[in-house]
């Protein structure tokens, strides 16, 4: 899902605690009832967002390894 329609103006936006400092990383906050992504160096970007659903399925994923063949 695009964040078309959506109100970013309040995101508190945040990285991962194992974001080194000045690293660039992906940023996610919480909006209206989503869950939005967006790329640090880019911040008035694009961003995806995700259902609570979808980012539940997709971080249970990351948890069990599900994307590691995509690193090789």
């Amino acid at each position: 899902m695009s964040g078309n329609g959506l109100d970013f103006t309040n995101a508190r936006w945040r990285k991962s605690r194992r974001s080194e400092s000045g690293a660039n990383c992906v940023e996610v906050a919480r909006v209206q009832g989503y869950v939005a992504v967006r790329d640090s160096k880019n911040p008035h970007g694009p961003k995806l967002v995700f259902t609570s659903a979808e980012w539940t399925a997709f971080t249970s994923g990351v948890k069990t390894g599900d994307f590691d063949d995509l690193l090789t």
